[in-house]
């Protein structure tokens, strides 16, 4: 067994799609710290938190990195936000 932790950090929102938004914006805003790894990001039911959606793509990235689009976003992946 490793002596890694995984820290959880309940948030309730109404539905998928803005739980999904909400985890993007906090894993970006914490992703400054280097213990935080926000392609794993996802959410889940709060009944059934074993049920878990990607908040990102996730997919790798030539450069090694992980894309940070949404999941099933459409176009090609990004290692960099798109605005709206």
């Amino acid at each position: 067994m490793t002596e890694r932790w995984v820290v959880h950090l309940p948030m309730v929102v109404n539905d998928l799609v803005s739980a999904q938004r909400l985890a993007r914006v906090v894993a970006h805003w914490s992703s400054v710290l280097p213990q935080v790894e926000p392609g794993g990001t996802t959410v889940s039911p709060e009944d059934e938190q074993n049920v878990r959606h990607w908040a990102f793509c996730d997919r790798r990235l030539s450069e090694g990195r992980r894309c940070v689009l949404r999941p099933e976003h459409e176009g090609d992946c990004s290692s960099c936000l798109r605005r709206r």
